[in-house]
């Protein structure tokens, strides 16, 4: 399905950035391929609002591949960023880990009981598992593996070098002091635990906190291997470079050319990859996009190294429905793995697509899951028959598929909130489901339960994962006597109405025919009359009618929807529940 090109904002954002990025890339490095970036911290679980700073160069990048171009979509992963906190509610963790605050994430001990080496490659490899499920193409680059090996010696000397021109630029946002106010000195693991997360996140100490003056390089420790380290001196010629630790008062000098265990502060690594890298494309997120923050001051700094910034939008934040924003250090954050097990990577891919990147939105767990796959359906409807519009078909087909074909998909796409209700219903019974989903449409029944996967595992999952038990649906063993017994006769007749006309009507939509039709037919209408054709009136006596049968079937007010529910329950339970 081709792609329609809209350059507008409002139809295909990512058409428009596209076509900025192929312009931008021929005027700097005509024939190379075009460089879009992301930068990801495993400093904890990697939230679905982290994801937004993959998925936005992801959908260019992808769209520069269709337009024939060579695309590098580089994933750096800041695995030599120090651990600043122990996240909350994560699994295996638990205070002891604060030890570790200052160390490279790949110093620091993976959760208990995770088969990877460190910390960093336990959060990474989730994230990776996730992209690769969602088809995301990309290289990824260990920040832990360039630096340790030389990599950037080169851009660390060049830096050291230039740190008056890096600190005057600094120094034209740094928050200066009120007149007569002191500066309270709290020691280096305090003010760390009170610095925002994420890379380049405010309390980052920029290199200015040493009486010897600025210098934009952090070691680690060669004793506690933390970044609490001042650097005390520094000779340009011989490198010389000598350093001391606040938490263990370990001190040496070695030669920067030839030491390998340090990294630039963020406001200058960040710009330092933008021209190592000739990055074209990255975007930022609203917290690195205010004046003074890293991307500003970095579109500074990145000409010092003969670079320049890439062009890139602000994204807004990814929120969950009934949460509050996101963040890794709150715990309990949901992960694209979390939201892969309870929906297609269709779904989750359209959610990032369909929205320009500072527009937030959010992510659904609760019920409203329900309400995107219906939409996502009838988007799919409209695509199919050619009446879907232009910017909703660009969405559409960069969620299915990219560059490289189409992602896996269920091959009988039945209705997310049918699946829902059945696996609901049935708790885990698959002989039962198949049963029930055979019957939704007897003129072509489900053969097998794998053709209604992975969809039918997506909302199974979603059943047992995010609804509340007492949400959860259980059938009745037994009549309810005491209630069929205290029935007038007219709620009586729209159970007889009912139970005649089950046989008959027994698919989805016969029985959805059905069950809207009896209250109806009581009122002296035709059941097939129309919403436009009835009093008001008939919609209350349907309420009513359907709040009878659920209490007769499940013994609440509400639950499933009730065709999909007297499939689930059978003809013959139907007809001893409802007193036959």
């Amino acid at each position: 399905m081709p792609i329609v090109a809209q350059s507008t904002e409002t139809t295909d954002w990512v058409s428009r950035f596209a076509d900025e990025v192929i312009e931008e890339s021929e005027r700097r490095a005509p024939g190379k391929p075009v460089v879009v970036a992301s930068g990801l911290s495993p400093s904890g679980p990697i939230h679905l609002g982290n994801l937004r700073e993959v998925m936005t160069p992801h959908l260019v990048a992808d769209e520069v591949r269709r337009r024939g171009h060579q695309v590098r979509h580089l994933i750096s992963w800041d695995d030599y960023d120090r651990y600043r906190k122990v996240p909350a509610g994560v699994p295996g963790v638990d205070e002891s880990w604060a030890e570790h605050i200052g160390k490279p994430l790949t110093s620091v001990p993976a959760p208990a009981g995770s088969e990877h080496p460190n910390w960093a490659e336990h959060f990474k490899a989730a994230m990776v598992a996730s992209l690769a499920e969602l088809g995301v193409e990309f290289d990824g680059i260990s920040q832990t593996r360039q630096y340790t090996s030389g990599v950037y010696r080169e851009q660390i000397l060049h830096a050291m070098r230039h740190r008056g021109d890096i600190d005057a630029i600094l120094a034209q946002y740094r928050t200066k002091p009120k007149a007569g106010a002191k500066k309270q000195q709290k020691p280096a693991d305090e003010a760390e635990l009170e610095a925002a997360e994420g890379s380049g996140a405010a309390g980052e100490d920029d290199g200015s906190s040493g009486s010897a003056g600025y210098f934009p390089y952090k070691p680690y420790c060669g004793n506690c291997e933390k970044d609490l380290t001042t650097v005390t001196s520094y000779d340009d010629d011989s490198t010389e470079l000598t350093y001391t630790c606040t938490a263990c008062a370990f001190s040496e000098t070695v030669r920067l050319s030839e030491f390998n265990r340090g990294k630039l502060v963020w406001k200058v690594d960040w710009p330092m990859r933008w021209a190592y890298e000739g990055v074209i494309f990255e975007p930022s997120g609203v917290d690195h996009s205010s004046p003074g923050s890293s991307f500003q001051v970095g579109g500074q700094i990145v000409g010092i190294f003969d670079g320049k910034q890439p062009i890139g939008p602000m994204y807004a934040f990814v929120g969950i429905s009934g949460m509050a924003k996101m963040s890794s250090s709150k715990g309990g954050v949901p992960t694209p793995g979390d939201a892969l097990q309870i929906m297609e990577p269709q779904l989750l891919r359209w959610l990032y697509a369909r929205r320009r990147p500072n527009q937030s939105f959010k992510i659904a767990f609760d019920q409203e899951i329900q309400r995107l796959y219906d939409e996502w359906d009838k988007l799919a409807g409209k695509v199919a028959d050619g009446s879907a519009l232009p910017g909703d078909v660009a969405a559409y087909t960069r969620a299915v598929g990219t560059a490289a074909g189409e992602l896996p998909k269920t091959s009988r796409p039945l209705p997310y909130r049918t699946l829902a209700s059945v696996a609901d219903i049935t708790a885990g019974h698959q002989d039962q489901a198949l049963r029930i989903l055979s019957e939704l449409d007897p003129a072509d029944p489900l053969g097998s339960l794998d053709e209604a996967r992975p969809r039918y595992d997506k909302a199974e999952a979603w059943i047992n994962t995010h609804v509340p038990a007492d949400q959860r649906t259980i059938v009745r063993a037994e009549p309810d006597t005491d209630l069929l017994k205290s029935l007038d006769e007219a709620s009586l007749r729209s159970l007889r109405l009912l139970l005649d006309g089950l046989a008959e009507h027994w698919s989805l939509d016969g029985l959805t025919h059905l069950v809207y039709g009896v209250p109806k037919v009581q009122a002296g209408f035709s059941a097939d009359a129309t919403p436009k054709e009835l009093p008001p009136e008939i919609k209350t006596a349907q309420r009513t009618f359907f709040a009878l049968l659920y209490h007769l079937l499940v013994g609440r007010d509400t639950g499933p929807r009730l065709p999909t529910l007297l499939l689930a329950v059978g003809q013959e339970r139907v007809r001893t529940l409802l007193g036959a």
